[in-house]
C-alpha cells in the first residue's frame, strides 16, 4: 500500500527564503502524524504543499501513490482544518458543514443527511439551525471539523486547530480528536507548535526548524532519545548538557540530555549542587540547582520535602536517564 503522503527531497522557496528545504517525509495511511516546530519553522508550509496552497520548488509529493505537484487543491482527497475556523457568519450550522458538497453539485437532501450525520460524529446532534455566532469556541471548532470530515478525506490537515480554545477545553478536544481518528482512520496531519500537544495525540512527530526536520519518531523516541541538542531542548524541558559539563558529571565528552524529572535529591552519592530556586507548580516543583557555575533543572513530585533556596544538596540519576547524543549534536 502506498504512503498516505510523501514528500521527496521537496522544497519550496519563497526569493532567498528557504521555508522548506529538502524535506523527506513519509505518513502512513491511518497514522495521526504531528509536525512539530516553532514559528517559521517550514511545519505550516509542509501542511498547505499537501492541500496544494502551495507548490513545491523542487522535490516530489504524492498522495496516496498519486503525484501532488500541479494538482489544484479541490482535485485532492484532502481536507483541511484551520485555527481561524473560516465558518461563514451568515449561513447556519448545517449549511457551513455542507457547503463544500452544495459546491460540488451534491442533492440538497443527500448534503442534508450528510451534514447531520457529521455533526453526530463531533457531539453536535442538532445543531444544524444554530448560527455560529450562538456557539463557544469549542463548538466552533467542532464544526469546522464536521465541516471537512463530511466530505470523507483520505487525509485530515489540522493546522494549528485547537489554539485559540482555554486549556482545559483544548485538552478535552485533543482527548476527543484521538478516540475520532481511530474510530474514522483516517490520516491525520497535525500541524502544532505545542510540545505537550503533539506528545499526547500523535502516533509520530517530526520536529521541524529552519525548514528541515531534525528528528522522526514516535512521542517516547523524540522525548526520551533526542538526537540533536534542539530536539532536546524543543521538546519538553530538558536540561542539555554541554560534552565538558557531562564529562565532568562522569560522562564521556559528549552532548547529553538529561529530564528534569529524572533527576533525584538526596542525601547520599552523586553531585553537590546549591540550590538558587524553587517554583511551586501545582503537581510538581522546579527546583534550580547550581552545579560549580552550571545550571540544572528538577522536577519533584508535590510532597517532596524541598530543601530551603541556598540549601547544599547532593543529586543523582539512573545510568540510562542520561541520554547522549554525540559530540557534534
Amino acid at each position: 500500500m502506498p504512503y498516505a503522503v510523501s514528500f521527496q527531497q521537496v522544497s519550496r522557496h519563497f526569493g532567498s527564503v528557504r521555508a522548506v528545504d529538502a524535506v523527506d517525509l513519509e505518513i502512513a495511511p491511518g497514522e495521526f502524524f504531528a509536525m512539530l516546530g516553532p514559528s517559521g519553522s517550514g511545519k505550516t508550509t509542509c501542511l498547505r504543499l499537501i492541500a496544494g496552497f502551495e507548490q513545491p520548488t523542487a522535490g516530489h509529493i504524492e498522495i496516496f501513490g498519486e503525484t501532488a505537484e500541479g494538482v489544484p487543491p479541490y482535485r485532492r482527497n484532502v481536507n483541511t482544518v484551520f485555527q481561524d475556523y473560516a465558518l461563514f457568519p451568515h449561513l447556519n450550522v448545517a449549511d457551513n458543514v455542507a457547503y463544500g458538497q452544495m459546491i460540488r453539485g451534491v442533492g440538497k437532501a443527500e448534503r442534508a443527511r450528510d451534514a447531520e450525520a457529521a455533526l453526530e460524529m463531533v457531539k453536535l446532534p442538532g445543531y444544524g439551525e444554530r448560527k455560529p455566532g450562538q456557539l463557544s469556541g469549542g463548538q466552533r471548532q467542532r464544526v469546522a471539523l464536521a465541516r471537512a470530515l463530511v466530505n470523507k478525506p483520505k487525509v485530515l490537515l489540522l493546522d494549528e486547530p485547537l489554539g485559540a480554545l482555554d486549556l482545559k477545553l483544548r485538552e478535552q478536544m485533543q482527548e476527543e480528536l484521538k478516540v475520532l481518528q481511530k474510530a474514522l482512520g483516517i490520516t491525520f496531519v497535525f500541524v502544532t507548535h505545542d510540545q505537550s500537544e503533539a506528545l499526547s495525540m500523535a502516533d509520530r512527530i517530526a520536529v521541524f526548524n529552519e525548514g528541515r526536520i531534525m528528528q522522526t519518531g514516535t512521542p517516547e523516541e523524540i522525548y526520551r532519545r533526542p538526537k540533536t541538542r534542539f530536539v532536546a531542548d524543543f521538546v519538553g524541558s530538558s536540561n542539555v548538557l554541554s560534552p565538558d559539563f557531562t564529562t565532568r558529571l562522569g560522562g564521556p565528552a559528549e552532548w547529553s540530555s538529561l529530564r528534569p524529572e529524572d533527576i533525584r535529591l538526596g542525601a547520599g552519592g552523586g553531585h553537590e549542587a546549591k540550590i538558587t530556586g524553587v517554583s511551586f507548580l501545582g503537581s510538581a516543583t522546579r527546583v534550580t540547582l547550581d552545579v560549580a557555575g552550571e545550571k540544572l533543572t528538577v522536577l519533584l513530585p508535590s510532597g517532596f520535602d524541598v530543601p530551603e533556596q541556598g540549601a547544599s544538596v547532593r543529586f543523582s540519576w539512573e545510568p540510562g536517564d542520561l541520554h547522549l547524543m554525540g559530540a557534534d549534536a
